[in-house]
């Protein structure tokens, strides 16, 4: 089959930064390997090299690349949109998880995997990335009342799109590619043994093959180990990623804030601009809790992901210099001790 740029996610903010766009130059990234990349163009698939000192972790599945004959990349296109999650270890630094994202679906499933704190996370993460985001809830056809965890769902902000669906059935099926029509890209995220392999095969016709499910804890054995952007049958395009155990905040306050944006309006009428919202007089918050219109769960889940995005967030010359500042002040705490003990 053959693709046009345009039915490749090429849009009006790449066309300002390259005009007329070279099919043996400009590609499109759709797979990232530890020493290359596959990249294609509307002449077909072909294999990338980053320049000598470039990292292929500097690039993400999505991103559109300016490569030359021998298959170096000189450049990479401003993106449009940019996933990212702060990367294992100490230090601040990020984890590209893909780029120029539409959509971006939210997975969790119709069992006990369901957790809101975590929907959270990733509605946060679309948000700050300026992605379009879309609840998936999978194995809809195991659960008796798969419209429970619906409205559980779209209580965590107005206006959310949540689709509960059966990944076999291809009205559900349908359901889904609609919010991704031709030359959008969306991408699956979720932890694993969601369904999200099950549903990738279903969107795009792949033949991965999934294991059974444990009953006792509805995890699938096959998981997705790379990330990958792949077509749908509708001619849009799909990246599914590896399940996260971990979806860590890194420079996400604007999206936080978003999913949280009733806590947020609720803040400025406190008494005091720098409430923290526990006991402080006039605190608009407790105010609403108290009443019953809030639920105190939901403030420590948005205090939560503000400190972690806050720390996570410090460089590391700011961490040094914080824990610098804590040394010296249990060197004079111990110092003022031993000083009482003196006289």
């Amino acid at each position: 089959m053959s693709y046009t740029y345009s039915d490749l996610g090429w849009s009006n903010h790449f066309a300002a930064q390259e005009a007329a766009p070279e099919a043996d130059r400009i590609f499109r990234i759709t797979a990232v390997h530890r020493d290359r990349l596959t990249g294609f163009s509307p002449r077909g698939e072909r294999v990338l090299l980053p320049r000598a000192g470039q990292s292929t972790g500097s690039f993400a599945v999505g991103d559109w690349v300016d490569a030359n004959q021998d298959g170096l990349i000189d450049r990479t296109l401003e993106r449009n949109t940019l996933l990212s999650r702060r990367a294992a270890g100490s230090g601040a630094q990020s984890q590209l998880i893909a780029a120029n994202v539409d959509v971006l679906f939210i997975t969790s499933s119709c069992n006990a995997d369901f957790n809101v704190a975590r929907l959270e996370r990733y509605l946060a993460l679309a948000h700050q990335a300026g992605c379009y985001p879309v609840v998936v809830l999978t194995k809809a056809d195991t659960c008796g009342d798969p419209q429970g965890f619906v409205r559980q769902a779209e209580t965590l902000e107005p206006f959310l799109t949540v689709l509960a669906v059966n990944a076999h059935d291809e009205n559900d099926l349908r359901q889904v590619l609609a919010w991704c029509p031709r030359g959008q890209t969306g991408a699956l995220v979720g932890s694993s043994g969601v369904g999200k392999t099950t549903l990738t095969n279903g969107l795009s016709r792949s033949t991965d093959a999934t294991a059974a499910i444990r009953e006792d804890d509805a995890k699938g054995r096959h998981t997705t180990t790379a990330r990958a952007l792949r077509p749908m049958t509708n001619g849009g395009w799909l990246i599914d990623t590896p399940g996260m155990r971990a979806l860590r905040m890194l420079d996400n306050t604007d999206g936080i804030d978003e999913v949280f944006a009733d806590l947020v309006e609720l803040s400025h009428d406190c008494q005091f601009s720098d409430c923290s919202h526990g006991s402080e007089p006039g605190c608009a918050i407790q105010a609403a809790i108290q009443a019953g219109v809030l639920d105190s769960d939901r403030l420590r889940r948005w205090q939560k992901l503000l400190r972690e995005d806050r720390m996570n967030s410090e460089t590391v010359a700011e961490a040094r210099a914080r824990d610098k500042a804590f040394g010296k002040m249990v060197r004079s705490v111990m110092k003022d001790k031993k000083g009482r003990k003196g006289l």
